[in-house]
């Protein structure tokens, strides 16, 4: 089941044309990996899996705050709109 959702989040995100649904995505990576990765009772295997979880909580604001500023800015939530600059 962890497979199918890490398969599932990286469909939705690579598909999406709206940046709630890449963040949802991107998400839904996050959470089907981190068990895979903390499988092994190892402090290396803890301490990754820790490392991976912050930066991908930082990445995952940092794309949460771009949306948000874009959206504001373009009053658009798709991704394509991004390809033309503001006037």
């Amino acid at each position: 089941i962890l497979l199918f959702g890490l398969g599932l989040g990286t469909t939705i995100t690579f598909a999406s044309s709206h940046w709630l649904l890449a963040w949802m995505g991107l998400e839904m990576n996050t959470l089907a990996i981190i068990p895979l990765m903390a499988q092994h009772h190892h402090p290396r295997a803890v301490e990754a899996t820790t490392k991976y979880f912050l930066t991908q909580a930082a990445a995952a604001a940092t794309l949460l705050f771009a949306s948000v500023t874009n959206a504001w800015l373009t009053g658009q939530w798709e991704i394509q709109q991004i390809t033309h600059p503001l006037p």
